[in-house]
C-alpha cells in the first residue's frame, strides 16, 4: 500500500475564456491568481492557476482556457463536483455573495452531515462550498472576502462512476480509507494528510462525459518530494497501472494515470514551489513561459493569448 499521498495537490479543468475564468475565481471566489503560464502542450492557450497566498499545495484551482471552446456534456468517468472548504457558519455569507453575482444553480444542501452550497461556473463546471470546523490554512483575504468566510483550499473532489469498487480498491492502495457512505455516495479520506483529504465517489448510471468547457481535465494528488514520487510510481506500475516516466511542470514534477474508472490521476510533487520565478509578493502578476517556448512569446502575446485585465 502506498503510504506517501498527503491528499489533493490541485485541481486542473478547462475553460471557455481566460478573463471569464479569473473574473470568476479573483473576483467572485476571492482566490488569488498565482500563476499566469501556457499549456506545455499547447504554448497558444494560458494555463492560469489560483489559490491562496503561495499557491499550497491543497489550495490550488487551475484551468486551461480555451477560447469558445464548447461545453462539455457530463456524464460518468469523470468528476464532477470540486469542493472547497469555508468556515462554519460562512454559506449565508456566500449565498448572497454568489447571488449577487449571478452564480446560476445555487443549492444548499446537507451530506455527511456537513452543510454545503452547491453552485456552477462560468462554463457549468461544478462546484461546492462545504463548512469545515478548525481548518487551520490561511486564506487569502486581499480579493474582498473576509477572512471569517474566505476559502480555505479544496474540501473534496467528487467522482462520477459507473462502477465503484476498483477506484475504491485504488483509493485504498493509495492510502485512503473508507470513511462513510451516504445514499449513492462513498466517501474516502486519507488519515494524517494535508487538509485536502477527502474523495468522494458517487455511483451513477448513464452515458461517458464528454469533455470539454467546465470539465475537470485532472486531478493531482500531493507528495513531498520527488524520492516519494518516485515510490509511488513503483508501486503503481508494480500493481499494474501504465505510468507516465515523471514530467518537470516547473512548480511541481508530475507522473500521470488512467484510473479505472476512466478519470485522469496525476501525482505532483510539493516542491519546487510557485515562487521558484515569481517573489511570492509578486505571484500570478507577469506572464510565465516554459523554457522550452520562451522563443514565442512575442508571437503568444501578440497573436493567441488575449491581455487579462486584473
Amino acid at each position: 500500500m502506498i503510504n506517501q499521498i498527503n491528499g489533493l495537490h490541485h485541481v486542473t479543468s478547462i475553460a471557455s475564456g481566460a478573463q471569464s475564468n479569473n473574473d470568476f475565481f479573483t473576483k467572485t471566489l476571492g482566490l488569488r491568481r498565482i500563476k499566469k503560464t501556457v499549456n506545455f502542450d499547447a504554448p497558444e492557450v494560458y494555463h492560469l492557476y489560483y489559490g491562496d497566498e503561495a499557491g499550497t499545495p491543497g489550495t490550488v484551482m487551475t484551468y486551461f482556457p480555451f477560447p469558445n471552446a464548447r461545453r462539455g456534456r457530463p456524464g460518468t468517468g469523470e468528476v464532477g463536483i470540486t469542493g472547497f472548504a469555508v468556515p462554519k457558519g460562512s454559506l449565508p455569507y456566500w449565498q448572497d455573495r454568489l447571488a449577487t453575482f449571478d452564480v446560476k444553480n445555487l443549492k444548499a444542501e446537507t451530506t455527511f452531515g456537513e452543510n454545503r452550497l452547491r453552485f456552477d461556473g462560468p462554463d457549468g463546471d461544478g462546484f461546492v462550498l462545504v463548512e469545515t470546523d478548525g481548518d487551520t490554512r490561511a486564506p487569502w483575504t486581499e480579493n474582498g472576502v473576509p477572512a471569517d468566510a474566505a476559502i480555505r483550499g479544496f474540501h473534496s473532489a467528487d467522482m462520477r462512476l459507473r462502477d465503484v469498487a476498483a477506484s475504491a480498491e485504488l483509493l485504498r492502495f493509495m492510502g485512503y480509507e473508507k470513511l462513510d457512505q451516504q445514499d449513492n455516495v462513498t466517501r474516502f479520506q486519507v488519515p494524517g494528510g494535508n487538509e485536502a483529504n477527502v474523495i468522494d465517489i458517487t455511483e451513477v448510471s448513464g452515458t461517458g462525459a464528454d469533455q470539454g468547457a467546465g470539465s475537470v481535465h485532472h486531478i493531482a494528488f500531493s507528495v513531498d518530494n520527488r524520492e516519494k514520487q518516485l515510490e509511488v510510481r513503483r508501486a503503481l506500475m508494480d500493481t499494474g497501472y501504465q505510468v507516465t516516466p515523471v514530467i518537470d511542470r516547473d512548480y511541481f514534477y508530475a507522473i500521470y494515470f488512467r484510473t479505472p474508472g476512466g478519470v485522469l490521476f496525476e501525482v505532483a510533487t510539493n516542491e519546487p514551489g510557485f515562487d521558484r520565478d515569481e517573489d511570492t509578493a509578486h505571484l500570478g502578476e507577469a506572464l510565465k513561459l516554459p523554457s522550452q517556448h520562451e522563443h514565442l512569446r512575442k508571437v503568444l502575446e501578440e497573436k493567441y493569448l488575449e491581455p487579462i485585465v486584473d
